[in-house]
């Protein structure tokens, strides 16, 4: 695919997350209002909606149902924008910019903030849940996906995780498992929630697609790891450097510039070989791979 095709694809398809985003949202003036304000405040017009775009790509493999797939794309979306809300407080990463703007902790308050992660959270399950064109047992599956990367086996674990080993050496495994789980279990749920709006995928499918996004998980965290060092505030839309001035184990501290640059394209090339059975339906899911080594923020 070429470089302008996918990010036109990558315009379209954010264009279409903000107005999935927007219809879901509660409106400002419904009661709570300050509540529902900081929702919208946190969620819409920011961020590569990285997530979303891998659900809408996965989709293209199969025969998808357009509602489950705008369903899944709000949802998957509204979870991830809770884990930054609550990673950005003091209690958490204590971080003052999020999106290029003020967190939401400091543009509203810390317990407003904390609500904002809860409903948000809990929005992402109603929308899932709503009517859509598949089979009872598979959207039930996409609720249960989005369920346990988000918890304690995933998302939240991986946290848990991070927050217990701040200032403490980590090797290469154990810092892939913490970050299989805070980064990486989300992105795993955006490929298979993609891959279940399509009743053709079968159990192969999905397990292909399933090695495809772990390995894609662990790359996006270790280019993170390395934008925090190379790339400035304004570049990145959060603090530079957090990483190194909070003494966390990262995969640049472990092993360096050069390496861990070269890992995440390694691990890139090893996902997109996942993709060679899906032919040209898999060029988005390509695309995105490369993207992720490519990005500046």
């Amino acid at each position: 695919m070429q470089a302008n095709d996918l990010e036109l694809w990558q315009q379209k398809a954010q264009a279409q997350t903000e107005l999935a985003l927007e219809r879901v949202l509660p409106a400002n003036h419904a009661v709570p209002n300050t509540l529902h304000e900081a929702m919208r405040y946190a969620t819409l017009g920011g961020g590569k909606r990285l997530r979303p775009l891998l659900v809408l790509a996965a989709s293209e493999l199969g025969e998808a149902d357009f509602t489950a797939v705008e369903q899944a794309m709000a949802a998957i979306e509204m979870v991830h924008v809770y884990s930054l809300v609550h990673d950005d407080m003091p209690a958490m990463d204590n971080d003052s910019l999020r999106r290029g703007k003020p967190t939401c902790h400091v543009q509203y308050d810390e317990a407003t903030a904390l609500l904002v992660g809860d409903a948000l959270q809990t929005l992402a399950f109603d929308v899932l849940s709503r009517p859509a064109n598949l089979p009872a047992a598979r959207q039930l599956k996409m609720v249960a996906v989005l369920a346990k990367a988000a918890g304690s086996l995933g998302m939240a674990g991986g946290q848990a995780i991070d927050l217990a080993n701040v200032g403490k050496a980590m090797n290469q495994a154990e810092l892939e498992q913490m970050h299989g789980l805070k980064t990486g279990a989300l992105i795993r749920a955006a490929v298979m929630l993609g891959a279940l709006c399509c009743p053709n995928l079968n159990d192969d499918d999905m397990v292909r697609l399933d090695g495809y996004a772990k390995k894609l998980g662990l790359a996006f965290q270790v280019i993170d790891d390395v934008l925090d060092c190379e790339a400035d505030t304004a570049t990145l839309g959060k603090t530079a450097g957090k990483d190194a001035d909070n003494d966390k184990p990262t995969y640049v501290k472990l092993m360096g510039l050069a390496d861990a640059r070269s890992y995440a394209e390694t691990l890139v090339a090893d996902a997109v070989s996942l993709l060679v059975p899906f032919g040209g339906k898999a060029a988005r899911l390509r695309g995105l791979a490369e993207f992720v080594t490519a990005r500046k923020n």
